[in-house]
C-alpha cells in the first residue's frame, strides 16, 4: 500500500509554485435576450470552458441562471447547494417551497437554504435570477445536510424604501456605494443574506459616478433597470486620482447580468437621464467567514 500511495507523489519549489498558474475569471455579459423568448426552461450562465471546470459554473463557487417562465407555465429547479438566491426580473406568480409557498412580482428577491427543489409558477411571461453555491460543493465533493438559515423574502417596495430613507444623505457625502447589502437574521456575523452567499441593492442616480473598489469575491451583477450609457469600468491598476487604468467598459442593460472577476477594481457610471439599480450576487460570505475578502476603496 505504501508504494500504491507514493505513486500519487509529486512536488513543487516553493519559490517557483507559490502562486499557481489558475485560469483567470472572464469579464463576461450574458444579455437579456436570452431569457426574452422561447419555452419555459433554466438557462445556465456557464463558464466551466473558461474556468475549467468538469461542471456548470459562472465563478469557481457560484453558479447564475436565467429562469424563463412562460404564462401560465411552471418549474422545478432543483440543486445540491446550501444557498439560493432568486430575484425576479419581470413578471408575477409564486414559487412552492419546502417552508411553503410565496408569491412574488417584479423586482422581488428571496433567498433559500438547502432544499428538496421548489417549483416556480408564472401568472404572466416571467423572468428570474437565479444564483446558488452548488459550485462550491461540487469541488468539495459534498452534499448539504442541514439548512443553516432561515428562508428570507425581500419586497420590492421594502428594498426601494430602505435605499430612498437614505440617499440623499449618501450621495451628499459622496460615499462609494448608495445601496443596502440584504441581510438574515441568521447570518448577523457576516452581514450577508445566507451564510455563503452576499447581495446588494444599488442604487446608482443618473448623471452619478460612483468611485472604484476591489474585493477578492467574485460579482454576477444584474442591472435591474437602467437607461443607456450606463456601465462599469473594470480593471486591474488605478491611478493617483482613483480611476481606473485602461480598464475594460461593461454596458448595463435592463435584465441583463454581467461578470466582475475578483481582485479587479470596478466603479460604476450613469451617463443617462435614468436612475438605475444593480444587484449584484457575490460568494463575499465565504470570503468575510474566511477573513478573506479584503475590500479596498479608491480615495
Amino acid at each position: 500500500m505504501n508504494q500504491q500511495w507514493a505513486e500519487q507523489v509529486i512536488s513543487w519549489e516553493y519559490s517557483a509554485a507559490a502562486t499557481p498558474d489558475m485560469n483567470e475569471v472572464p469579464i463576461q455579459p450574458f444579455p437579456a435576450s436570452l431569457h426574452e423568448s422561447g419555452p419555459t426552461r433554466v438557462i445556465a450562465l456557464d463558464l466551466s470552458k473558461a474556468l475549467e471546470t468538469p461542471y456548470l459554473a459562472t465563478s469557481p463557487s457560484l453558479l447564475a441562471n436565467y429562469v424563463r417562465i412562460c404564462a401560465g407555465e411552471s418549474i422545478k429547479t432543483s440543486v445540491a447547494a446550501t444557498s439560493e438566491i432568486v430575484f425576479v426580473m419581470r413578471g408575477s406568480g409564486r414559487t412552492q417551497t419546502q417552508e411553503g409557498v410565496i408569491t412574488w412580482k417584479e423586482g422581488d428577491a428571496f433567498a433559500v437554504p438547502c432544499n428538496e427543489g421548489m417549483i416556480h409558477f408564472a401568472d404572466e411571461d416571467s423572468a428570474l435570477y437565479w444564483s446558488h453555491d452548488g459550485p462550491l460543493l461540487q469541488y468539495m465533493g459534498v452534499l448539504p445536510t442541514a439548512p443553516r438559515f432561515k428562508p428570507v423574502f425581500f419586497s420590492k417596495d421594502y428594498m426601494h424604501d430602505e435605499v430612498a430613507s437614505f440617499r440623499e444623505t449618501a450621495m451628499a457625502e459622496k460615499r462609494n456605494r448608495v445601496g443596502i447589502i440584504l441581510g438574515n437574521t441568521d447570518c448577523k456575523k457576516t452581514k450577508t443574506i445566507t451564510h455563503t452567499m452576499w447581495s446588494l441593492f444599488n442604487f446608482l442616480p443618473k448623471g452619478q459616478v460612483q468611485k472604484a473598489h476591489r474585493h477578492n469575491s467574485v460579482a454576477l451583477d444584474l442591472a435591474v433597470v437602467s437607461g443607456p450609457d450606463t456601465y462599469t469600468l473594470i480593471g486591474k491598476k488605478i491611478d493617483e486620482n482613483g480611476d481606473i487604468i485602461n480598464p475594460t467598459k461593461m454596458m448595463w442593460a435592463t435584465n441583463t447580468v454581467f461578470v466582475t472577476p475578483p481582485g479587479l477594481w470596478h466603479s460604476h457610471h450613469n451617463e443617462s437621464d435614468t436612475d438605475a439599480y444593480v444587484f449584484p450576487v457575490q460568494d463575499a460570505g465565504l470570503h468575510t467567514y474566511l477573513r478573506t475578502l479584503d475590500i479596498q476603496f479608491a480615495r
